[in-house]
């Protein structure tokens, strides 16, 4: 069997830069991308500055993968942003970017990836959702709602692409420590933790067990499904 080839947006640092690093320990492609460039150096490994909302920018990242590898295996939306804001201080340029991001983004390379996936009657797609969303994260507004969206695109495009041979589900991560909860106080976090099943931060490992899951050829009756993390319902 050829080596899997597997695409992982926001790839620069944080959980993606993890992933990334975690799929080329497994002996994948891995194919990145980030608004700015990445230090990550590998032979397996090729990245891309794209703007995951931008369909100019992305679009070549699918015509790479078609003209050299000639198939796309998994795809992992895992590039996100998030703004912690009471409704009432939120912009409308807070509301454009991380909807842009969050849901935009993720349609988008889902849509691309799912026309080189139905090429070969097979594919994953993980996408990421939150735990602000079932918690109601006061100030998290916005990227709760552009999450709560997230899952109900990805439960709609399991039922799309399910006959393509095709799975699409995602994984809401508790906290962990990366640029994405810089902003958020302490005293938010700690509340938050408290209301898990397992009050402790997430680890990247823990986010990457779920993904593997995913992944794995025998997970080809899975599709449509979303586990959060830490005992959060």
């Amino acid at each position: 069997m050829s080596e899997p080839v597997t695409l992982v947006t926001g790839t620069r640092k944080g959980l993606g830069r993890f992933l990334a690093e975690h799929y080329l320990a497994k002996g994948h492609v891995v194919v990145g991308c980030s608004r700015d460039e990445s230090d990550l150096k590998h032979e397996r490994y090729h990245h891309f500055l794209a703007d995951v909302a931008d369909e100019k920018a992305v679009k070549p990242i699918f015509t790479h993968l078609r003209k050299t590898h000639g198939k796309l295996d998994h795809l992992v939306n895992n590039a996100g942003i998030a703004s912690m804001n009471h409704v009432l201080l939120t912009p409308m340029s807070t509301v454009d970017s991380i909807f842009d991001t969050n849901l935009k983004g993720t349609f988008l390379f889902a849509r691309e990836a799912a026309k080189l996936m139905q090429r070969q009657k097979y594919g994953r797609i993980v996408n990421m959702t939150t735990v602000a969303t079932p918690l109601m994260l006061e100030g998290e507004a916005i990227y709760a709602a552009s999450k709560a969206a997230v899952l109900s695109l990805t439960q709609v495009l399991a039922r799309e692409l399910g006959p393509f041979g095709i799975t699409v589900n995602s994984v809401g991560p508790t906290p962990v420590k990366t640029d994405l909860i810089r902003s958020v106080p302490k005293e938010k976090l700690d509340a938050l933790l408290a209301r898990q099943a397992l009050p402790r931060f997430g680890e990247p490992e823990d986010v990457a067990n779920v993904v593997d899951f995913f992944l794995r050829p025998e997970s080809s009756f899975v599709t449509a499904q979303n586990i959060y993390l830490g005992g959060v319902a």
